[in-house]
């Protein structure tokens, strides 16, 4: 329908650092409602090369993000700049970048670490191949470690054996925890657990992955991890939500939120969220937090269906296709 949006990333929230995420109006400060994302040097307003054709993948940290092309390009906005090519994934943090590089020619796919520097150039912190394993090789993508049995961190060592029977398909980590979802389905918790973000009934830190009792014997597809709550997603599609709630961040009454917003009822393909919204990272064209979830209706005002969203500390990136008329 002319004069719609066309599908891509979108992105709303934070941008303090200069973060590229919608239109360059109001540079600073913040972004409150969905809007196409803008990425230096993408070649905005050409459907053909713009950034919402051309990325792929998000990866957000605090003060900058890192966008991965289909040419296989890192590009940085923020308080960190650059551009690396020959890139598969990456894991951003505020002190350093963990990079999966490609494999080229007479050269082997490899992990680096770079310094979360103001500009990206020179050498990496340090380098280590990929053992690729399978046929054809598939090396798994950041972060989980290529080795069986290992995971990253962002500096060195470069990685810590856990339990050899412990099978990983997704790990993810939150500001100071992490989850594991196991090949069978389970979930598996670790690190700081003083705001209830581990899910084994107590405040108490853990030190090495240990299932979440309450989970047991349920399938579970997905993780995801906040600052300090925890979420998966059922084979059977149901929610489990844990952690801390200051913001309404688990769909739960929240007593730091004095209005309540009204709930609508939803479909496939629609985008809800709910929590802390100081810097408009939920969508609704204001700073309101929410502690029930609330549709955005950018994207059903725009006939656009919503099928995927990364969320970083304090903004969103949302990819949307066109949907049914």
């Amino acid at each position: 329908m002319e004069g719609l949006p066309r599908p891509g990333w979108f992105g709303f929230g934070f941008r303090g650092f200069g973060q590229a995420l919608g239109s360059e109006r109001g540079l600073r400060g913040s972004l409150q409602g969905p809007e196409p994302l803008v990425v230096g040097g993408l070649g905005a307003g050409d459907p053909e090369k713009d950034a919402a054709a051309q990325v792929t993948q998000v990866r957000p940290s605090w003060s900058f993000t890192g966008f991965l092309t289909r040419d296989g390009r890192l590009v940085l906005s923020g308080s960190v700049n650059g551009q690396l090519p020959g890139c598969r994934d990456l894991l951003a943090s505020e002190q350093h970048l963990l990079v999966l590089r490609t494999e080229t020619e007479g050269s082997p796919a490899e992990m680096q670490a770079w310094a979360a520097a103001p500009e990206l150039r020179g050498t990496p912190l340090w380098t280590r191949q990929i053992l690729q394993r399978g046929d054809p090789p598939n090396p798994a993508l950041l972060p989980l470690a290529p080795e069986p049995g290992w995971y990253v961190r962002p500096m060195q060592p470069f990685s810590q054996p856990l339990c050899p029977d412990l099978k990983a398909r997704q790990l993810v980590l939150g500001a100071e925890h992490a989850l594991l979802l196991g090949g069978m389905g389970q979930v598996y918790t670790w690190g700081t657990g003083r705001l209830g973000q581990l899910g084994h009934g107590a405040l108490e830190a853990e030190l090495v992955p240990r299932p979440v009792e309450a989970l047991l014997g349920l399938a579970m597809a997905q993780v995801a991890a906040g600052g300090w709550h925890s979420l998966c997603v059922s084979e059977a599609g149901d929610l489990y939500i844990w952690g801390w709630n200051e913001s309404g961040q688990l769909a739960l009454p929240s007593r730091t939120i004095a209005e309540r917003e009204k709930t609508v009822a939803g479909g496939d393909g629609e985008l809800y969220t709910w929590g802390w919204g100081k810097y408009g990272q939920l969508g609704h064209k204001n700073t309101a937090s929410l502690d029930q979830p609330q549709r955005v209706d950018y994207f059903t005002d725009n006939l656009l269906h919503v099928e995927a969203v990364i969320c970083g500390p304090w903004n969103t990136y949302v990819y949307a296709v066109k949907g049914k008329d």
